[in-house]
């Protein structure tokens, strides 16, 4: 029972992942996922109960769990070709991302999760029969221990091993082989050596054969324990040889290769000539908070030999893949640290280090709710030279922004001057919109920019005054490590047909 639990689990935790590339991933989407597979195993547990009647003495438990764990296998196998089947009905215009995510989590893994959960009920049975007198407490207690262990160990090597090493469909496949070995193991206490034999053999074929189907060819170009990472080509994009970087379902990034200053992102095109309208010195020094595709400490590393430019990234495969496919290239004036960025930041030394701050990392369309807070704006201040700049990209809605609103209400708790600025362009149709957050002891001495490299842009700084009446009638909270209801402020966004690209 501890094998098929971690199995359970490992397909659980592997079942984020998978659907990532269509609804992201998201508290949204993993509250699907848990919601979906907590449904199948109670289901599951429900039917096992039934299955485990007076009638099944050892053989016929043994062979029903032959066949569930068959059951398991297949459904397991079946689940990546059935997010792609359903795909074009979910992944439509007009669904509603919260359907969305549920059908993707209904379509993979109720079936997998309701054939586990009907083990544990035969299971229990069949060792409870064979408890000494007295003994079914401690009997009960093993079963529930092993459980639980075996749980641990599925979501620890989904985590930490299988994703990173070998995919999430790869780890779909070897979770079926499993599975079979475990069918194969029943059948054979049921039926005898043979059985077992020849359903091991099927069990490792099966996945085998199943891994050469183009249901399950690679949807991603590197895949982490992060994120799907994908590049696309740029280049008809931007009329030069580009590419893009696609994180789950969101763009994360254009770099061109023979000029790392080309910047094609308006938010990055806007960073760059904020800091240097500024007053960037000589050899500037930044730290990034998100790698992406780098396109920004590219740019900066080329144009400042001299400078010093920190990037903090939690994902070692997007700083492998920016070198390889990116054209990253190395430089004394660039150091790249896989950590997460707070926790980078907090680990150097206060006093004035940086000339920039950027935050450019994101959770589907969401920020991560640790590098919102006061207390993480207190440790970016403390890290800033006089003058300096906190940058942050924000994506929100352009009618009711309300996490925008409390985000510049939380960072005004520590810097003197808060600013919001937007492209002076025609908005593409929707309700996303990208702005740009700057923070600093000292205010920008205007209120408008308009680009002095690459395409022709201007840019705009909200009235301040208009920033804060729209916050005061929003009535947004403080951002605390306490209490950052992200998700929450941002739902409007997070949950409209426009967040997953319909």
């Amino acid at each position: 029972m501890g094998l098929a639990s971690a199995l359970g689990l490992l397909v659980e935790i592997v079942a984020g992942r998978l659907i990532a590339p269509y609804v992201g991933m998201s508290v949204h989407s993993w509250t699907a996922v848990i919601a979906v597979v907590l449904g199948g195993f109670s289901l599951g547990h429900w039917w096992g109960g039934r299955l485990a009647g007076p009638e099944c003495d050892r053989a016929r438990g043994h062979a029903r769990l032959a066949w569930l764990l068959a059951g398991c296998a297949v459904t397991t196998l079946a689940a990546v070709p059935a997010l792609r089947l359903a795909a074009p009905f979910l992944d439509a215009p007009g669904v509603h991302p919260l359907m969305a995510m549920l059908g993707f989590a209904l379509a993979g893994f109720l079936a997998p999760s309701l054939l586990v959960g009907a083990v544990s009920p035969i299971v229990t049975k069949l060792a409870v029969e064979e408890a000494p007198p007295g003994g079914v407490g401690r009997v009960l207690g093993r079963l529930f221990a092993l459980s639980a262990l075996g749980a641990i160990a599925g979501t620890l090597a989904a985590g930490f091993l299988l994703l990173a090493w070998i995919g999430s469909s790869g780890a779909m496949l070897a979770a079926a082989a499993l599975y079979g070995l475990l069918a194969a193991a029943h059948a054979g206490a049921a039926r005898g050596a043979r059985p077992g034999v020849a359903l091991a053999a099927l069990a490792l074929l099966l996945p085998g054969g199943a891994g050469l189907l183009p249901a399950y060819a690679r949807a991603c170009d590197a895949e982490s324990a992060y994120a799907c990472l994908r590049v696309v080509d740029a280049t008809p994009l931007v009329g030069e040889p580009a590419r893009l970087l696609v994180l789950d379902h969101l763009a994360h990034g254009v770099n061109v290769e023979r000029d790392p200053g080309l910047l094609v992102q308006p938010y990055l095109h806007l960073a760059d000539e904020l800091a240097r309208a500024r007053g960037l010195p000589e050899r500037p020094s930044a730290f990034f908070a998100g790698g992406g595709a780098f396109t920004l400490p590219r740019a900066w590393a080329a144009a400042f030999p001299e400078g010093r430019f920190l990037v903090a990234e939690i994902d070692p495969a997007i700083a492998r893949l920016a070198r390889e496919a990116f054209w990253l290239q190395d430089s004394p004036a660039l150091e790249v640290v896989a950590r997460d960025a707070r926790a980078a930041l907090q680990s150097l030394p206060e006093g004035p280090r940086f000339d920039v701050i950027l935050a450019d990392a994101f959770q589907d369309l969401a920020m991560p709710v640790h590098l919102v807070t006061r207390e993480w704006h207190r440790a970016v201040r403390a890290r800033l030279a006089p003058g300096g700049a906190y940058l942050v990209n924000v994506m929100e809605d352009r009618r009711e922004p309300r996490f925008l609103l409390a985000l510049a209400r939380t960072l005004a708790e520590e810097f003197a001057h808060v600013e919001i600025w937007v492209e002076m362009a025609e908005q593409p149709p929707g309700r996303r919109i990208t702005y740009l957050v700057l923070a600093s002891d000292a205010p920008t001495p205007f209120g408008r920019i308009a680009a002095t490299r690459g395409p022709e842009r201007g840019w705009a700084r909200l009235p301040p005054e208009f920033v804060a009446a729209r916050a005061a009638r929003a009535r947004v909270p403080l951002l605390t490590d306490d209490f950052a209801p992200v998700e929450r402020l941002m739902s409007h966004l997070l949950l409209s047909p426009e967040a997953s690209g319909r």
